[in-house]
């Protein structure tokens, strides 16, 4: 696409299909997200027609469809309760509370891609992704089972398993026939065509099928028609006493809106073999968020599955997302009559089959095959976002993932790194240029290898290994290897220096690279303990000025240590 035009035509044909298909796809979603954040069907699609359209043109994934998401919405349901909670149980009342929680949520994403965060993605490590997004479709699915069986649904996901029991005996027969014959279309129906969305026909065939056999069950109701009215005056009463009641869910939206687009947009560079801008990408997301709130629409996200129907239509450019948003525009002005008479069972249907997708079943399915340490950061994550919080449970899963990465890492080097003198490298790897050193300085050198960074994850058995050291009269630190060392690891080092110096235990050091050098001399390590006299660029230099007698325990005193090496 050339991002001068402000249209891009090129790919017309292909951007009015893909666009209107990921609208059909889109139009089932958008209501049942809707209602399951507790702010009505109308509020999904005015956020799928508001997102759609702005993070289309805004946005850095040129193909990417967003709207209301599964995680999203979720979040969102969360943040609404609470909302009319501590509003004495009136939506009306608590509607600028959430308004500006929207606001803000989107205001913070546009800052995250100002302040150029969105690269950062690619370091979410694979087990806190797949247990985050098992956890999510675990949700949604839980969240519907009330409606499945005919009732209306507690917000807490305790108190639904608790009053499952309770229910049990007054099932509405009609609400699970309907529900299941939802499932039963969406995953059949395909076989027949994939040309017409099957969400979609189990939407339309089963209200008919309601409407016509007029079956007890419950149906959305009114909704608003015509065009949305701006809700950005109902902010204007907003209790400012506590601003961390409005900036914790709106970052906690935020946050996970950022999640979910990126990820749909390395997705949508796979299929497309493309590169979206990630930081533009987070920009359009929290303008489009920032225009959904202003309508009274919940917030979303990129959206993988109408991506993916996006692309496989035709879609090519940005025009395609906000013909998209158009198509579901028209809907709004001309099917809201009908839109009323949607069975609740069937959104129950056809949120069942999203949850149910959402989980990741090859993650959940490897359990046993991957690393111990995976697995138990996935289960973590999954319970977590389940039974306590989606923001929590990625924080501490990221904890959980860096912390045993470290513990990984840090094994490694050791093992890597293994202190030993020269004489007893037939039990340790040499390196290739230690093979010839006389036999009088093998009984007197130790020779520490470092293998890769020093960080904190390493510096304590640094200083175990250091404190094991047999009598000596030279330790030799080969840091060729050693692109980075942080504070943690110069502490270690200078710990280790001060003990061997306390022993007459002269350390040198070779092959030391700019960035760990740098750190010693800020730090006056270099020259306090160890003095420039003591550095060499590479080990034969060292081994060679360690047989001449030119290495001084004191460079200041005349002393020097001789080997006869013949």
């Amino acid at each position: 696409m050339n991002d001068k035009k402000i249209i891009d035509t090129s790919n017309l044909r292909g951007d009015f299909f893909g666009g209107l298909t990921a609208s059909v796809v889109a139009l089932p979603l958008a209501l049942a997200f809707g209602l399951q954040s507790g702010m009505g069907a109308i509020a999904g699609l005015y956020g799928a027609i508001a997102i759609g359209m702005i993070a289309a043109w805004f946005g850095g994934t040129p193909t990417q469809i967003s709207g209301p998401t599964g995680p999203m919405t979720v979040v969102s349901a969360v943040v609404i309760a609470t909302a009319i909670d501590a509003h004495g149980g009136s939506l009306e009342a608590a509607m600028g509370t959430i308004i500006a929680i929207f606001l803000l949520s989107g205001a913070f994403q546009i800052l995250l891609g100002v302040l150029k965060i969105g690269q950062y993605i690619r370091y979410m490590p694979y087990p806190v992704v797949s247990g985050f997004m098992s956890g999510i479709g675990v949700i949604i699915i839980v969240l519907q089972l009330f409606p499945f069986l005919g009732h209306s649904s507690p917000k807490n996901i305790l108190d639904i398993f608790a009053g499952l029991p309770s229910i049990l005996n007054t099932i509405n027969i009609a609400s699970v026939s309907l529900a299941v014959a939802t499932i039963a279309i969406i995953y059949l129906f395909p076989r027949i065509t994939k040309i017409i969305p099957s969400a979609l026909v189990a939407l339309i065939v089963l209200t008919v099928v309601s409407t016509a056999m007029s079956l007890d069950v419950k149906i959305i109701g009114d909704i608003p028609e015509g065009l949305p009215a701006l809700q950005i005056g109902s902010i204007m009463g907003v209790d400012l006493t506590n601003p961390m009641l409005l900036i914790i869910p709106a970052l906690t939206l935020a946050a996970l809106g950022t999640i979910d687009s990126l990820l749909t947009s390395i997705v949508a560079d796979n299929m497309t073999k493309t590169r979206h801008s990630s930081n533009k990408e987070l920009i359009g997301q929290g303008l489009g968020n920032m225009g959904a709130a202003m309508i009274g629409g919940i917030p979303g996200a990129g959206a993988t599955m109408r991506t993916v129907v996006n692309i496989n239509s035709g879609g090519k450019t940005r025009l395609s997302g906000v013909i998209h948003g158009v198509a579901l525009l028209i809907v709004l002005l001309g099917a809201s009559t009908y839109a009323k008479l949607i069975p609740l069972p069937v959104l129950a249907g056809i949120l069942i089959t999203v949850g149910i997708g959402i989980i990741d079943y090859r993650g959940i399915k490897h359990i046993p095959s991957v690393p111990k340490s995976d697995s138990v950061i996935m289960v973590v994550v999954l319970l977590m976002t389940v039974f306590v919080d989606l923001l929590q449970a990625v924080a501490v899963g990221m904890v959980l993932a860096s912390v045993l990465f470290m513990k990984k890492m840090s094994d490694v080097v050791e093992q890597q790194s293994a202190i030993g003198s020269v004489n007893d490298f037939a039990q340790e790897e040499r390196w290739g240029d230690e093979a010839n050193i006389s036999g009088k300085m093998r009984e007197q050198v130790y020779i520490k290898h470092f293998d890769g960074p020093i960080f904190f994850g390493f510096a304590a058995k640094f200083q175990e290994m250091s404190r094991a050291l047999p009598k000596v009269t030279v330790v030799i630190l080969r840091m060729p290897r050693v692109p980075y060392i942080d504070q943690s690891g110069i502490y270690a080092i200078e710990d280790a220096v001060i003990a061997l110096k306390k022993r007459g235990v002269i350390v040198l050091i070779t092959g030391i690279q700019e960035q760990p050098k740098d750190m010693l001399e800020n730090i006056r390590l270099i020259p306090n303990l160890i003095p420039e006299e003591h550095l060499f660029e590479d080990f034969s230099q060292c081994i060679a000025a360690l047989e001449l007698g030119s290495v001084k325990a004191d460079p200041g005193k005349s002393e020097n240590i001789v080997w006869n090496v013949y």
